[in-house]
């Protein structure tokens, strides 16, 4: 028996006689029945293929063997020895401790755990036992705190090894799903196919794929896990860049509806405006209206900051298509925004009296929808806002020529496909719009099918918003403040992490429970509104459109204000627990304010004071360029709450992150460099490469 501090070699498995397919229902393996199998399900489980794809969410590393001389308290280790003495402890209350004696040539060293007296009929006296866990102090002796083991002559799959931790289900351990892993891998990768060339792989220094499945499980070491991730990131980067490249070709190739530029048109809608356009403004809508006179269907995103303009650039794309004779639907995610958008739009055409402008929200009346819907079918309407409300059966257009989605992230992707189809035969134009701030490099994955067009560029009148970072000691002051900006006649927004105390973490403030505070204690003499996700939709657009004309003084919300209020009046946000918020979504609420003529102020209560809380909230201090935060979002936290991948059309990743973006734009080339060569891969060596493609986009119910 080895004494010696070093690393154990996982033991090779044993090759069963007989392979299964990939496909073959878990039931197959030894040891999953019925219930084992519906258990399974609730992980989305029920293939092999699913099991060997079900990869761990971290490791305990137990591959350190040390002689029990050695143990040192707080480390992750593995012993193997003799047991010595086993003994079964009762303690009150039906409770007990299984207390065993562990021995090597060194020394010896206890094991305790809790609750399990069974363990008493298979640690018996005599046997030889491997064990691994974190060492802690008992008494003044160094213990094993229910640490896992294994007898010496099976496959160790719990102990001195790296060991893979999967995420669970009610009904299975980790011990289960690790035999149940090790058998599929044991079976499988014989009728496993390898779908990267081989040339394709060498590139790349790419395992092959049942090796990285192997190592991905059951690691031989540091160097062969990341080598494993690392082909397994890739190729699901590489099946998602495929897809998203096939949809832009499809997009370029298919039958649109060309707009001619007209630079008179654009002319006058310029020289109507009571302020300058921005060169960004410029700029960008010179790309939209380029993309409209092609004789494929535009498919842009807009990408802008919180008052950068998107909405005239927006009104220009409308005024072209409705000049030559077609509709154009603006949809939107709340009726209040969609309201704002109606008005904006009326505002900006009306210098052009033969566009009608026309709303179409949930709210409505029927009588009020049904007169919408025919103006829209006759097309006497040319230009319709509204909700989701527009995706009903029962709404047509006489002949739409293009769609605008504001806040598109807030719609799914199907919702957007929905909207466009309603356009017939040849496709309606698109134009996405989101004031979501999101790193270039990360857009151009996100929406790899779309052109993207960035304001980059604030108008000049676009008030300045003076934003602080403040502790608990500062709240008498600022509620002063608040008082007196009130008094001015101006309007405030006190922002709240949670809903009530139910859902509330620490000292972290809840809505409910703030609105009721503040109007008892701090201003009984003004008028405070509530606005939080779990109220009624018509409630919602009740406070806002009280809050829009000014009946309330100060309106306390969560983050449901994050996009769709448009209060110029209002020149104070305090978001409490700002620590709590991603510095991209602090940025989108700051946005709420200095949206009128007056000076603007956003204070940030921090309730962690350490220095890196700080530093990150700071950021928001010294800067309003949305790209620049939103990198630094990226780099703290990974995507996260920036992007969903099912809002976006991305089908749901098991081995990748989107904050991998090195691996993620050389996937990106390989599969430009793939398309170039195969556009329809349809070549011998990329038929598999084609089948699992579809294969990841189709499995999230997206259709390429």
């Amino acid at each position: 028996m080895s004494t010696t501090n070093t690393r154990r070699k996982p033991r090779a498995a044993t090759q069963p006689a007989a392979a299964l397919a990939p496909g073959s229902p878990v039931t197959r393996l030894p040891g999953i029945g019925k219930a084992a199998a519906e258990s399974l399900e609730r992980l989305n489980i029920r293939t092999l293929a699913d099991l060997l794809y079900h990869l761990p969410f971290r490791y305990e590393d137990y591959s350190r063997l040390v002689p029990i001389a050695q143990l040192a308290v707080n480390e992750r280790v593995t012993v193997t020895g003799t047991i010595t003495s086993s003994q079964v402890v009762r303690l009150p209350g039906r409770r007990s401790i299984t207390r065993v004696t562990i021995q090597d040539a060194t020394g010896s060293v206890e094991a305790h755990w809790f609750n399990q007296p069974y363990l008493l009929q298979q640690l018996r006296q005599g046997a030889e036992v491997i064990v691994s866990g974190l060492t802690s102090l008992r008494g003044t002796r160094v213990a094993f705190i229910a640490p896992d083991w294994e007898f010496p002559d099976r496959d160790l799959l719990n102990t001195g090894r790296i060991v893979p931790v999967y995420h669970l289900t009610k009904g299975i351990g980790q011990h289960a799903m690790r035999r149940w892993t090790h058998s599929a891998l044991t079976l499988v990768p014989p009728q496993l196919p390898e779908a990267l060339p081989e040339a394709l792989r060498s590139t790349h220094a790419l395992l092959p794929i049942g090796k990285a499945l192997a190592e991905v499980h059951y690691p031989s070491s540091d160097e062969t896990l990341r080598a494993a991730r690392a082909r397994l990131i890739f190729e699901e980067f590489l099946y998602l860049q495929l897809g998203m490249l096939q949809r832009r070709a499809e997009r370029t190739q298919a039958e649109g509806r060309p707009v001619p530029v007209d630079d008179t048109l654009f002319q006058r809608l310029q020289d109507s405006l009571p302020f300058e356009l921005t060169n960004a403004q410029k700029r960008v809508t010179g790309e939209i209206l380029a993309d409209l006179a092609r004789p494929h269907p535009m498919s842009r995103l807009l990408q802008g900051d919180v008052g950068s303009g998107k909405t005239v650039v927006a009104a220009a794309a409308v005024l072209s298509v409705v000049s030559h004779g077609l509709q154009a639907a603006v949809m939107a995610p709340t009726s209040i925004l969609a309201e704002q958008h109606l008005a904006s739009f009326r505002r900006l055409l009306a210098p052009f009296p033969e566009v009608r402008c026309e709303l179409l929200v949930g709210s409505m009346s029927e009588a009020a929808k049904a007169e919408v819907r025919r103006a829209a079918a006759d097309g006497s309407a040319q230009v319709l806002v509204g909700t989701h409300a527009l995706l009903e059966d029962t709404v047509r257009f006489n002949d739409l020529g293009l769609v605008v989605v504001d806040e598109q992230h807030r719609f799914g992707v199907g919702q957007r496909a929905g909207l466009r189809a309603k356009g017939g035969e040849a496709q309606p134009h698109l134009l996405a719009m989101s004031a979501t701030p999101i790193p270039r490099s990360l857009a151009l994955t996100l929406y790899g099918d779309l052109d993207i067009s960035l304001l980059d560029e604030l108008p000049a009148e676009r008030q300045e918003i003076l934003t602080r970072v403040r502790d608990a000691s500062s709240y008498e002051r600022i509620y002063a403040f608040i008082r007196s900006q009130v008094a001015e006649g101006r309007q405030a927004f006190i922002i709240c992490p949670r809903v009530d105390d139910e859902d509330a973490e620490g000292d972290t403030k809840a809505a409910l429970q703030e609105h009721r505070r503040l109007q008892k204690e701090v201003f009984p003499d003004l008028n405070l509104g509530l606005l939080h996700g779990r109220m009624k939709a018509d409630d919602k657009e009740r406070i806002m459109q009280a809050m829009q004309r000014h009946e309330l003084d100060i309106l306390v919300a969560t983050s449901v204000v994050e996009v769709g209020i448009d209060i110029p009046n209002a020149s104070v946000i305090l978001i409490e627990g700002a620590d709590r918020f991603g510095l991209a979504q602090l940025h989108q609420m700051r946005g709420r304010v200095g949206r009128g003529v007056h000076k603007s102020y956003c204070i940030l209560m921090i309730g962690d004071t350490a220095s890196e809380a700080l530093e990150r909230l700071q950021t928001l201090e010294r800067t309003r360029d949305g790209l620049e935060i939103a990198q630094m979002d990226l780099e703290l936290r990974g995507p996260g709450d920036m992007i969903g991948t099912r809002q976006h059309g991305l089908p749901e990743l098991r081995a990748a992150s989107l904050s991998d973006l090195p691996t993620l734009e050389r996937a990106r080339s390989a599969a430009q460099a793939l398309l170039e060569d195969d556009p329809a891969l349809c070549k011998p060596e990329h038929i598999a490469i084609s089948a699992k493609m579809h294969e990841l986009w189709h499995t999230s119910g997206i259709q390429i």
